[in-house]
Order: C-alpha cells, then structure tokens, then sequence
C-alpha cells in the first residue's frame, strides 16, 4: 500500500516496530524512515495506519511516543486496520481532544490486491474527510466506497469478513460431502463455479483447501478476529448471525490445531477432522 503511495508521487515518511523494515522500505521507495511513530507524523497532512487490533491501533497512535504526540493540528489519521467501530469511536474522540480527526478505512483484498493497487476500502468519514482522502486511497484501491460516518467502514468490514468465513466454511463442507460420496471433485467445483454455487471463496479457497496449501494470504487467526467482532456487534445490536457463529467455532478449532498463522482455508481442518475424510 505504502508502496503503491509513493508510486503516485506522495511523499513518504514511515514507521515499522521493525525497523530494518522500514529502512529497507524505505531504501527502495524514495521514502524517509523514522524511529518512532511520533516523527513519522511529525508534519504530515494524512497519516494512515495498518495493524492487527484495535491495542495495536491505540499504541501507535496514543502512546507517548505515539502518532499523535508528533502530528500537526488539523492533520487525518486514517486507520486502515479492522477493528471495529466500538474501538474505532473510542480512539476518535481522544484523538480530537489532541486536534486531530480520524476516518476509519478497512480494505479488503489481500495481499495480491495490496501490491497491485486493487484494493477494495469502505470509509467511515464525513463527506470533507472522504474528498481530502480520496485520492491517496485511490492510488492504493480499485474501489473506493464511503460507507457512512465514522464507524460504519468498520462494520461494513466486519459483514464482508463474516460472510467471507461462513461461504469457506460452507465450500469446505460441500466439498467433504462431494468427496465422501466419490463425486470427482474437479467436475463439482466446475460444476459450482458456473452455477449459482460459485463465489469467490470458491475461484480463491477450494485449490487450497484440495491441496492443504494454506500459504497465507489472510491469517485465519485475523479472520477469527474479524468475525468474533462482528458476532460481538451483533450482540450489542440485539441481532443474531448464527452461520457466522459456526464459522467462529470452526476458526477457534482451527487456531487449536495449530493453523493460527495459516490461511483461513485451513478452516476446512476441523471439518475433516470431524467427517474423518481428507480431501
């Protein structure tokens, strides 16, 4: 993402705990790197940030050596990690108290969409905050949608990741159905990827799932994550989602079996732990 920023003209100045990770960025891209996230914001007009949770989202943004205590007044700090809207509020409000406005901007697309400038980013902003931001976002993104105020990135991330982690689920299940019953597999993905039965989760996840490749591409304890915070949303709301639930089941024995840093493919584990069939 960063990378797809510099290659649009923006000046760069960069921040990584690992720091030879931000010199090395640095180094290829014509970027600055700088010790602290403090320094990295010294000055910036837009500061963006991507981690893992909303602990990590706070530390970098609201510890003493924190994104905050160097920007300028004025400045937007722009979140793009996936950490729901509860956290996302509670870091606005005591960003504001520091003079600085924040929109929440949580992609999807993954890796291959991250490096090539095809990502999806739903924004929480107001309509100034998204036309200040538009076209850095654009230079990272594909499609560019504002949700709604601040917050509402976030929670549209969350339906996406759920309904993500439910249709992995269900592929993996209908692929241990079509293999129990000595269907060739081949034939029913083709089947199902011309049909009403095919989904992205399908083109991306049932090769891996056949194969147990589960190079990452989205760590499944990232998407155990995301859909433990959707579930916890939809709770505050009063609103079930019960397929997304057993797909959380599904994610919590997969980070049981070891797959924690594994792509959420390996969701398909459990289920054929529990069918007693392999792929």
């Amino acid at each position: 993402m960063a990378a797809n920023l510099a290659a649009a003209g923006h000046e760069l100045t960069v921040w990584n705990r690992t720091a030879s990770t931000a010199e090395r960025f640095a180094a290829e891209h014509g970027a600055t790197a700088m010790p602290t996230p403090a320094q990295a914001a010294d000055g910036c007009e837009l500061v963006f940030t991507m981690v893992v949770d909303g602990d990590q989202v706070r530390s970098v943004l609201l510890s003493d050596d924190g994104a905050a205590a160097g920007a300028q007044s004025g400045a937007i700090v722009v979140d793009c990690s996936t950490i729901g809207p509860a956290a996302t509020l509670q870091i606005a409000a005591e960003l504001s108290d520091r003079g600085l406005s924040m929109v929440d901007a949580p992609v999807t697309g993954s890796s291959p969409k991250a490096q090539d400038g095809t990502l999806t980013f739903m924004v929480g902003a107001s309509d100034e905050q998204f036309a200040a931001i538009e076209p850095a976002l654009s230079a990272m993104g594909e499609l560019i949608v504002h949700a709604g105020p601040l917050g509402q990135g976030q929670m549209v991330k969350l339906i996406n990741n759920a309904t993500a982690a439910v249709n992995a689920a269900t592929l993996a299940q209908a692929l241990i159905v079509g293999k129990r019953a000595g269907v060739d597999l081949d034939a029913l993905v083709e089947v199902m990827a011309a049909g009403a039965g095919g989904s992205t989760m399908l083109d991306l996840k049932a090769g891996p799932m056949r194969a147990h490749d589960y190079s990452t591409l989205f760590k499944l304890e990232h998407m155990l994550k995301d859909v433990r915070l959707c579930l916890e949303e939809g709770q505050r709301l009063g609103v079930g989602f019960p397929s997304a639930a057993f797909a959380r089941e599904l994610l919590n024995a997969g980070m049981g079996m070891g797959h924690a840093d594994d792509d959420f493919s390996a969701i398909v584990e459990p289920l054929e732990g529990a069918a007693g069939i392999r792929l």
